[in-house]
């Protein structure tokens, strides 16, 4: 049994609503991945009540706490009662935190302005604006703000005289716009009620995981979730969506995002789907919406050269990762398999904790996993604990121009402490973290780029992903993993 931090031990005993999503695109009603693909109707990730995982691992915080961008205001209170104490004081108090991965962190809780003006005198769409502007003001990881002058923008927003709330909010967007990432971005409240659903684990829909095809024309079904509406009614992955509910999406602008807030509902209501399999073959159903629980975790047992290779699939990462996977491991071993596929393609990341205890499974102790750098330049720097479960395996990863975030922080981890080896395409290259805040009164959200990750060699692979070992195309048709990988792959490990 590996043992966690006293902070883990802490966070572990005391129930938390928390989500942490790795998102390279906006999450509506699902979960939108690094090529705008959306994930599972309504997300490819567990998101129920979750507490959090005890974690392998060693922080070493450098000159002040750098906890403060999971648990803003924690950094001042460590220096005087420890890190352990203040976050158990918040957590008694009720306070909801969500922890991140590369990736984002809830935290619905109302903030109010600090700026000394009088406050009550602006109107309600004025004090909207002016409390997105606070939200990214306080969090940004550019402290140059795209070059801006951050506090005339912010000048110029407020004094503005606003006709209704919808005019407030195109103005946050057109503020938050400016900044040159887009990551940090407003979210309207059906956006924003989208994401908090999936965080509570309110998720209703058809149970299918979207994407595009690669020249961006068209939205399919990338995966479809066992025993969901979608699977009963035949969907199978890459079928084309032509039509949902009456909306045309087959003119080559469609997103992820527009099928998927079609695809979801109450509980129980039906919805109207025309599909294209192939050439010429067209579906056209009828299903009626459910609550989805997703399974991030599949294994399966295969054969290469007369080898027995157990596969695990994950589809993100929560903080029950890592358990479900050692148990799988166990499982696939008792089987007879000898060497192993993470088939992580597609996988747009999730929990960080999860991605790295799930990398530790496989690492040595004392061995680098993530450095995560904050606004302040204060780096969190994550190490395993203890000896994982399987060092000596032949380990292949493989890997696509989707996989991202927390999928990479585990990917860079295996790879550049010769764990393992990659296979597949580039990733995508997403080494940066974002939190979500509420607005109040229903005004939405304010997504903002919070911190940025280094790999353990301390490379920076935003924008710029992780090259793979050996080449391989990842857009293999076969459902067997092991079948898409070359025949003498394991001889190479």
């Amino acid at each position: 049994m590996r043992k966690g931090s006293q902070l883990s031990k802490t966070l572990k005993a005391i129930p938390l609503w928390g989500i942490a999503l790795c998102s390279t695109s906006t999450v509506i009603h699902a979960f939108v991945g690094p090529s705008g693909g959306t994930g599972i109707s309504p997300g490819p990730f567990e998101v129920a009540p979750l507490r959090l995982p005890k974690l392998s691992l060693k922080r070493v915080c450098h000159e002040e706490s750098s906890w403060d961008y999971l648990f803003p205001g924690v950094a001042e209170g460590t220096k005087k009662r420890g890190a352990v104490s203040v976050v158990e004081e918040w957590l008694r108090k009720g306070l909801t935190v969500g922890i991140l991965s590369g990736a984002l962190a809830f935290a619905p809780c109302s903030v109010q302005p600090s700026w000394a003006e009088n406050f009550g005198s602006m109107s309600d769409e004025q004090k909207a604006v002016a409390e997105a502007w606070r939200i990214v003001d306080s969090t940004f990881l550019d402290r140059t703000f795209n070059g801006q002058d951050w506090f005339k923008l912010r000048q110029d927003a407020v004094s503005k005289k606003y006709k209704n709330m919808e005019e407030a909010q195109a103005a946050i967007e057109n503020l938050v716009g400016g900044l040159g990432d887009k990551y940090t971005r407003y979210l309207n409240p059906r956006k924003y009620d989208s994401i908090f659903s999936t965080a509570t684990g309110n998720l209703v829909g058809v149970g299918v995981e979207l994407s595009t095809t690669k020249d961006k024309s068209r939205v399919v079904a990338a995966d479809v979730e066992a025993n969901s509406p979608a699977s009963k009614g035949g969907i199978q992955p890459r079928d084309v969506f032509l039509e949902v509910d009456g909306t045309r999406f087959d003119d080559g602008t469609a997103t992820p995002d527009d099928v998927a807030s079609k695809l979801r509902g109450p509980e129980g209501s039906k919805v109207g789907a025309v599909l294209q399999r192939g050439d010429d073959k067209k579906l056209d159903l009828i299903l009626t919406r459910a609550p989805i629980k997703i399974t991030s975790v599949k294994s399966y047992l295969s054969d290469k050269g007369g080898v027995k290779v157990g596969v695990v699939r994950i589809k993100s990462f929560s903080g029950t990762t890592a358990q479900t996977v050692a148990e799988k491991l166990d499982e696939l071993k008792k089987k007879g398999a000898k060497s192993f596929v993470l088939d992580l393609r597609g996988n747009p990341g999730g929990l960080l904790p999860g991605g790295v205890d799930t990398a530790s499974l496989f690492l040595e102790g004392n061995k680098p996993v993530v450095f995560v750098v904050n606004k302040k330049g204060v780096v969190d720097a994550q190490q395993t604990l203890n000896d994982g479960i399987d060092l000596d395996s032949p380990l292949a990863i493989y890997v696509d121009g989707n996989t991202a975030s927390a999928a990479e922080v585990m990917t860079a981890a295996l790879q550049e402490n010769g764990r393992a080896v990659i296979v597949g395409e580039q990733t995508f290259g997403k080494g940066i973290v974002q939190t979500i805040r509420p607005l109040s009164n229903n005004n939405g959200g304010v997504g903002v780029t919070v911190a940025r990750y280094e790999t353990p060699q301390h490379h920076d692979i935003n924008k710029q992903g992780i090259k793979v070992d050996i080449p391989v195309p990842a857009d293999c048709e076969s459902i067997d993993a092991v079948a898409c990988l070359p025949s003498d792959i394991f001889k190479k490990l």
